[in-house]
């Protein structure tokens, strides 16, 4: 029998990968992608949504808990 612990991934804000807020850095943990690609894309949706992703990223600024909070 196989007794293997189920994991669950919790979204959280960076504290090692951060720039601003650590939200890009919990993101791309939580998705396994590199950081990078979404800060990138979060710029050019801003730019191209008229900064209605600024009110997403302060959403998710205030309400995951950072990842040493647990």
């Amino acid at each position: 029998m196989n007794n293997t612990a189920n994991t669950v991934k919790k979204l959280h804000r960076s504290t090692s990968d951060r720039m601003v807020a650590g939200v890009c850095g919990g993101w791309a943990d939580y998705l396994g992608v590199d950081p990078s690609i979404l800060r990138i894309g979060l710029v050019a949706a801003t730019i191209l949504g008229a900064g209605a992703p600024i009110l997403v990223y302060a959403a998710c600024w205030a309400l995951p808990p950072e990842d040493n909070a647990e």
